[in-house]
């Protein structure tokens, strides 16, 4: 009875272990990151799939790092998985659709940010993303009515500005474009500055 108790107290010391190391590798992985070592990184990440196939943040930063280093591919596969894990991890939506936009998915793209936003209805970022990938794909209107609603959301979120500047261009509005530019770079905006030399002067 006495070696029974032992036994079960060592396996969970063991279980506790392997908990924490999954999410010691993330954690190193994170750091490793910071200090721009991706190399490291990817293989703290792997490491902590390795001891613990289902740790979603671990697929979750993967894929992050991956589209940061241009597999993109590689990326949606993680976040697919996250998803597959935690199909209310709205973030996870957000960054899918950035990576299809990056791939020219644009409608693939647009069903993510929806789902940010059926999660969110005040995601600014989501609308304004959605509002890019409608103007890729010349839904010029919706786009207007994305970028809008985002400024409705958060009137100081720069990027709808730039974003929305650039739609009324496309619209041949470039006054009116111009002036968003400008409303983009007194909130703070530097990246406005250069669309405005290069749309507006």
């Amino acid at each position: 009875m006495k070696k029974t108790f032992f036994l079960i107290i060592f396996l969970f010391s063991i279980l506790n272990c392997y908990c924490q190391t999954a999410k010691d590798y993330v954690d190193k992985g994170l750091s490793k990151h910071l200090r721009e070592d991706n190399q490291g990184a990817m293989a703290d990440f792997n490491k902590a799939i390795e001891i613990n196939p289902n740790d979603e943040k671990a697929y979750y930063f993967r894929g992050r790092l991956k589209g940061e280093l241009r597999d993109y591919y590689g990326a949606i596969a993680d976040l697919n998985k996250v998803i597959e894990l935690n199909p209310k991890y709205a973030d996870t939506y957000l960054q899918r659709g950035n990576l299809k936009e990056k791939l020219k998915d644009y409608q693939g793209a647009i069903a993510d940010y929806s789902k940010v936003i059926e999660a969110n209805p005040k995601d600014v970022e989501a609308y304004c993303s959605r509002g890019r990938s409608k103007s890729l794909i010349q839904d010029n209107q919706g786009a207007m009515e994305d970028v809008n609603k985002a400024i409705e959301i958060n009137p100081q979120y720069t990027d709808a500005y730039c974003c929305r500047g650039i739609i009324k261009f496309a619209l041949g509005q470039k006054d009116s474009g111009c002036f968003d530019f400008s409303k983009a770079g007194e909130l703070g905006n530097e990246a406005a500055y250069e669309l405005i030399k290069k749309y507006c002067n």
